[in-house]
């Protein structure tokens, strides 16, 4: 019996009395599974950017749209794929050798609530998945076709990535941020801060952004009403 507790415990994540009793240790090496997210982040950016290059109906857009509609491709697929991914399968997770469950187990150095299938996390990670994924990529066609609801798609989504990232500190917060090893460089600092603090920033970027573009549209059509009615 005590041998078997003390194999349960043989992982590397916190707190360390955690107990994860079909954990399985990766057999790929942290840089394979970085350079992998990385690099198929990268081709989903620099395609988005490719085709954001081109004259489209409203002529071509400048840097910072560009910018905003790669954003957008490569949340598709964060959300779409990885965390579609965890939405799937994280209950078997923690034995699972396929590439993506161990990208989930090294990404849970860093907050093992994912490991472990936390509530909160299985909750976020499903809405985010399969609402803010295929949105993203419905984003990134409406800004491409020029279609008149691109900013109305730009703040709903932002308005829900914003929401559910600062319900991810805020509860590890409250927690005490007991599933991480607190102040370590890559798996606090890198993977638990930096990563997420980008749907933080970026977000409310671009929501402020929708909302300057949507005022501008009803201000203009108020006026025209306006306009309309004295010529009545």
């Amino acid at each position: 019996m005590e041998s078997t507790s003390m194999h349960q415990l043989l992982h590397p994540y916190w707190p360390r009395h955690l107990l994860i009793p079909n954990y399985v240790a990766n057999e790929r090496s942290m840089s394979e599974i970085l350079v992998f997210l990385f690099s198929v982040s990268g081709v989903f950016l620099l395609g988005t950017w490719t085709l954001t290059g081109r004259e489209g109906p409203a002529g071509r857009p400048g840097v910072w749209r560009r910018l905003a509609v790669c954003w957008f491709a490569v949340c598709g697929f964060i959300h779409g794929v990885i965390e579609g991914w965890f939405s799937l399968y994280y209950d078997i997770i923690p034995g699972d050798q396929s590439f993506l469950s161990q990208l989930w187990k090294e990404y849970s150095k860093g907050d093992s609530r994912y490991v472990i299938a936390d509530n909160f996390t299985v909750c976020m990670e499903t809405v985010t998945a399969w609402l803010w994924g295929p949105l993203s990529f419905l984003a990134v066609f409406a800004f491409l076709t020029n279609k008149p609801y691109r900013f109305v798609l730009q703040l709903i989504i932002s308005l829900g990535q914003l929401y559910g990232a600062v319900l991810y500190f805020y509860t590890e917060h409250r927690d005490e941020y007991i599933h991480s090893e607190l102040g370590h460089p890559i798996y606090f600092w890198f993977y638990f801060v930096f990563m997420n603090v980008l749907w933080v920033v970026i977000p409310f970027m671009l929501i402020i952004d929708a909302w300057r573009h949507l005022s501008a549209a009803q201000t203009h059509t108020d006026t025209r009403s306006s306009q309309k009615s004295k010529r009545n």
